[in-house]
């Protein structure tokens, strides 16, 4: 019987021999998908691995998006999605830079055939980060969604303090993600982060619901154009757009690493499709009143709303785990934890990693403020700075880039820089106007 590409796993564990450089603390994305077996992943199964690193938590706050920056920023979105699909271009030419002497599988293997050592260490350093605080948005998510889903329950600890609402239902995810934060194969956890799509659209099919069963579709204290919104609006619109960092991986894995381009371009256009269903159909709903997270919009005790809700608690549940595994095997690193020693250690440090993200989240409970914060700092940078100084870096020399493409490259990223000064001031500014 012919072998289905669908026998193989989305992840799964990458031989030493296969790591570049021989640095585990540098192979941030390379962590996260699997580099395909035999003859390499087929062009559907490359875009369900693109799509699946692209839609994620953000789908969840466009329809926000789109009301802190009203019907014109859609224009914005349209044109970030183009700059985005791009830049993930330009760093599939970046890979191909590399040759087959070199062994360029990775974001941070970009970053070093490009700037050296320092572009490695400083690409990882982002990257790290902007893990760091997509695992605690994750938690955020799982609090606020679950007191949504049931709310008023509370526990009672000794000392007579109360624990109850977001907090509990945090402390109650961390416990039921811990687990797979132990584990070394992460190919089990691939599958159910595949659902990831299917949640994607259950959210769409449940606003739909929502709009037909009880609010109806109309413009509702809808606004044209709001400046003031604007930067919070891109922030959380190049959101939807990351997943750069993973891409090196997806185009080590194709059988036809020429289709890279069509395989992003196919990705993006549906995921876009999608996000830009979701933020209109909210918007349309809940008008300026929709919440940074749409779910916590829709009315308690509705079938849809359980719906919407249970589909999206997979996602995080489902990807913690993924996400967390570069800056554990990082620290694993540090502490020379060679493979097959320090089992309690490798344990230890993943429960201290987790924990330190819950204490996060129960801090700063802001998930649309972080997710701005995320979109403006670290996924611009990820997304457009990297890709196109990469690209300006390793081909001008070789004088393979055209005059135009250098202007429309420069152009990109003095936008990029922008979007990231405002972006990540406002956030700031917001977050902390939230302790005043």
């Amino acid at each position: 019987m012919e072998r289905s590409p669908l026998d193989d796993p989305l992840l799964a564990p990458v031989k030493d021999d296969e790591q570049p450089g021989g640095d585990g603390d540098d192979d941030v994305a390379s962590s996260q998908l699997l580099l395909q077996q035999g003859m390499g992943a087929s062009f559907s199964r490359s875009c369900l691995n693109i799509s699946n690193v692209i839609s994620g938590v953000g789908m969840l706050s466009v329809p926000y998006a789109l009301a802190q920056g009203g019907w014109l920023s859609l224009t914005l979105f349209a044109l970030i999605g183009a700059v985005c699909s791009y830049t993930g271009e330009l760093v599939g030419r970046c890979m191909s830079a590399g040759g087959s002497g070199a062994a360029v599988r990775s974001y941070p293997d970009i970053g070093q055939l490009a700037f050296g050592r320092p572009g490695r260490k400083a690409i990882g350093a982002v990257m790290y980060t902007e893990l760091y605080l997509v695992a605690i948005s994750f938690l955020i998510l799982e609090g606020d969604n679950l007191d949504k889903l049931l709310p008023g329950t509370g526990v009672a600890l000794p000392g007579g303090y109360l624990l109850r609402g977001k907090q509990l239902y945090t402390l109650v995810a961390a416990v039921v993600i811990l687990p797979t934060t132990w584990l070394r194969d992460l190919s089990v956890l691939a599958y159910v982060s595949a659902v990831g799509l299917v949640a994607s659209a259950a959210l769409t099919a449940s606003l739909v619901w929502a709009g037909v069963a009880d609010h109806g579709f109309h413009a509702r204290d809808s606004n044209v154009f709001s400046l003031a919104g604007l930067p919070t609006s891109l922030s959380l619109y190049f959101v939807c757009f990351s997943g750069h960092g993973v891409f090196p991986t997806v185009y080590t894995s194709m059988r036809n690493k020429k289709d890279f381009s069509k395989v992003l371009l196919a990705s993006s256009l549906l995921c876009s499709l999608n996000y830009a269903l979701t933020a209109v159909l909210g918007y349309l709903i809940y008008g300026d009143d929709v919440k940074s997270l749409v779910t916590l919009n829709l009315p308690s005790g509705k079938l849809y709303t359980r719906v919407a809700i249970l589909t999206t608690l997979i996602t995080p549940l489902a990807k913690y785990a993924v996400v967390i595994q570069p800056i554990t095997a990082g620290i694993e690193e540090k502490l020379s934890l060679a493979a097959g020693q320090g089992t309690l250690t490798r344990a230890a440090i993943s429960t201290a990693v987790l924990a330190s993200t819950v204490v996060a989240a129960c801090t700063v409970p802001f998930f649309g403020y972080l997710m701005s914060f995320i979109g403006s700092s670290l996924n611009v940078t990820v997304a457009v700075l990297f890709p196109c100084l990469s690209y300006l870096r390793i081909y001008m020399p070789r004088g393979r880039v055209r005059p135009a493409e250098v202007a429309a490259i420069v152009g990109i990223l003095v936008i990029g820089v922008c979007v990231a000064v405002v972006g990540t001031y406002t956030s700031l500014h917001q977050i902390a106007s939230t302790f005043s």
